[in-house]
């Protein structure tokens, strides 16, 4: 069980401390915002495959990337089992989050996505982002250091 679970509601009124409590929580696929950043990858990775979007390669590439970048770094920062390392690679997912958000805006103003794609995924984007800030603010403000941190009788 990892103690790094905050009480923030997430979706579902299931938040990352009462999913501890019942011994859920034990590897990065089991956080929320590790399985909501899968599904925007898989949802970049559909959306890239459509025909008009496919052949801008360098495009398709580094929102792929990015897409990749938020969900590898949440894993990442959740395995170095320290409060810090973690806080800075959620600000790294972010990071990433962000720029899948900008390349969204590339894919509309080159009408490779309509607007209504546009307006989910990029809310998806705020969304994510918002649940990593809590997450960091949670963890800045935790007792809790770290597995690596524990005292060892």
């Amino acid at each position: 069980m990892v103690p790094w679970s905050p009480g923030i509601l997430e979706e579902g009124g299931n938040s990352l401390e009462e999913q501890n409590k019942k011994g859920k929580v034990k590897a990065f696929r089991d956080l929320r915002i590790y399985q909501e950043a899968r599904h925007l990858s898989s949802q970049i990775y559909e959306l890239t495959k459509r025909p008009s979007f496919s052949k801008d390669y360098g495009l398709v590439n580094q929102i792929r990337q990015a897409s990749v970048s938020i969900m590898s770094n949440i894993a990442e920062g959740f395995e170095r089992n320290n409060n810090k390392e973690f806080i800075m690679f959620l600000h790294i997912a972010r990071g990433s989050c962000g720029e899948v958000s900008a390349q969204l805006d590339v894919a509309l103003d080159q009408n490779y996505i309509d607007r209504k794609t546009h307006e989910d995924l990029t809310g998806e984007c705020r969304r994510l982002g918002a649940m990593m800030n809590k997450l960091i603010v949670y963890l800045k403000a935790s007792d809790f250091k770290g597995l690596k941190h524990r005292q060892t009788e």
